[in-house]
Parts: structure tokens; sequence; C-alpha cells
């Protein structure tokens, strides 16, 4: 087998779901199970979120409406990446691990389930020195990904985009609430915040340092007061927080399910890379970090699928 040949396989397969519909209490039951299902489910969920759970599932079913979850995501691809700024093989990834997950309740519940994916691209400029221009390419090519994946998927799966700067009436709007946002942080805590190892490292991933903020010995803290003001705006968690919606991530965080991005990986899928490594069966998908790219091997394979014409698109990286 090729990698072509598994990767259309995949996505072949994202279909293989008989519909059947289930009672109402037993498919309460039902789709939380699959949504909790230790296949997907990376970490632990703690039991008030649990409850939550529970009552968006219910909520949604008398509503007769599709169960509704939310991905929050960085919205651009790593700057230290070749693949940057577009999307590559870790996105398509990570959407056919979420297809799998959610396509069994899809396939019981007529409703369905629509995943939304939410952008914090807006901040990027600010925060990550990151320009705009780099950004709007990734949403483009983020877009164009999701209307990819689309015919792939059962006809009640839906995956959306929708963006926090949307949500504002302007970008100065948005900046100005930021800046009032920052300075009650900052006022709360007595001045810079103090970083563990975890966040200073964070930090030094993500900037695009410049020369004035090299010459700052608080620069991390001054970008990480950023972080903690821009986390506290009025249209970023109040978009998700609600009865109806399930809060999902990639990576443990307080009140949310964490799935993870593959099978194998819990990388997110903006700062890292999409890669195949051989097995007996053929391969397995994995999403690599800088560093995991760094200390590796890899053969670069040509591939061709119809629809996926950008240059991230035409090899991938087999691990060896």
């Amino acid at each position: 087998m090729t990698p072509r040949e598994y990767i259309q396989n995949q996505l072949k397969e994202l279909k293989n779901f008989q519909p059947g519909e289930l009672p109402s209490k037993q498919l309460e039951d039902e789709i939380f199970r699959l949504l909790m299902s230790k296949k997907f489910r990376k970490y632990s969920v703690n039991p008030d979120y649990i409850d939550h759970i529970k009552s968006a599932v219910k909520l949604n079913i008398e509503k007769n409406e599709p169960i509704k979850l939310t991905l929050v995501f960085g919205g651009y691809k790593l700057w230290r990446l070749k693949e940057s700024p577009q999307v590559d093989w870790a996105e398509l990834f990570s959407f056919v691990y979420y297809a799998n997950w959610l396509s069994p309740i899809a396939a019981i519940y007529s409703p369905g389930v629509w995943l939304d994916f939410y952008s914090d691209d807006v901040i990027l400029e600010i925060m990550d020195n990151v320009p705009k221009k780099d950004t709007e390419e990734y949403i483009k090519s983020f877009r164009k990904l999701l209307d990819f994946i689309k015919s792939f998927l059962l006809p009640n799966l839906n995956f959306t985009l929708n963006r926090v700067g949307d949500q504002y009436d302007s970008y100065e709007d948005f900046k100005k609430e930021l800046k009032i946002s920052k300075e009650s942080v900052e006022k709360e805590l007595g001045g810079l915040p103090m970083l563990t190892e975890e966040q200073a490292n964070l930090v030094d991933l993500n900037v695009k340092l410049t020369s004035e903020q090299a010459n700052d010995p608080k620069w991390r803290e001054r970008v990480f007061l950023i972080h903690e003001g821009y986390a506290k705006i009025s249209k970023r968690r109040p978009y998700y927080r609600t009865p109806e919606k399930i809060f999902v991530i990639t990576r443990p965080l307080k009140d949310s399910i964490a799935v993870g991005t593959t099978k194998t990986s819990v990388v997110k899928f903006w700062i890292g890379e999409g890669v195949l490594k051989k097995e007996e069966s053929g391969f397995r998908e994995y999403i690599f970090s800088p560093s995991q790219l760094e200390s590796n091997k890899f053969e670069k394979v040509d591939i061709q699928i119809p629809g996926l014409d950008s240059d991230n698109f035409k090899t991938i990286r087999v691990v060896i």
C-alpha cells in the first residue's frame, strides 16, 4: 500500500457508518458514551463538566438540533515550519480523526453533529508578530480544506470555521477591548505575570521575536500578559461557553473534552506537520512538533490526491 492509497482509503471509510435511530433516552446515553469514548478522548474530564456534556446533549436532542461542539484553535501555521502559512497534512489528518470520532453519532442521530473550529487568529499580529497576510492565507487554505473534506463526510456531520475577530464590528473595536482587558489583568496581578517553564517555552515557540523584544529581559512576561488579557475579552469564551455547546480541545484544559489531534498525537495541528509511519497494515498518521521533526529521519514521497492541489500536499514525509 502506498501513502496515497492509504490516505484515500481513510477518506473513503468516513461514510462507512450505517444510520440507525435510537429511542430518545437510549439516544442520550449512547451519544454521551460515544463523545466520551477512550478510543478518542486522551484525558479525563472533570465531574462538573461531565454533567454539562450530558445536559448539552439532552438540550440539543429536545430541540431536535445538532450536537454542538466547538474546538478553539490558533488559526495559523507556526512560522517555524516550512509549510507555513498554509495548512498541510496535519490539518487533514485531524479532520479525518475528528470525523471518525463524530460520525457514529451522526449515524444514529438525524440532526447530526456540528463541529465548529473557532479561530484565535485575530490576536496573532499583536501577540506573536505574525503578519495578518499570513493568517489570512492560512484561513483561506483552512476553508479550502474544509470544502475538500465535506464531500467525504456524512451529510449531517458539519465542520465549520468561525473567528473571534468576526464577532467584533471592527479590528479597532477588538484592540480597544483587548487594551482594557490587558490593563485589568495587570492590575489584578500587581504587575507582569510569573511564568512557568511550560508557559515560557510556549512563548518562545510561537513568538517571532523582534529586535526590540530581544533587548527586553521581560519580553516573555509582556507577551503572556497579552495572552491573559485576550483570554478574558467578551467575545471569545462566551461564544462557546454556552448551555448547548460542548468545548473540545487538543490538550488537557479544565471543562473540556481533550481528544488530541490523531489517534497517536496530541501536538496541535497548527504548530505541527502531518507525517506517516509505516505499519504492517499500512501506515499510521502522526502530527510532529518542530522538535520531533528535527529528531526523526524521513523519506519524502510524492503524492497526488485530486482536490489537494497546494504545494503542501504534493509530497508527504514518511518516517524511516
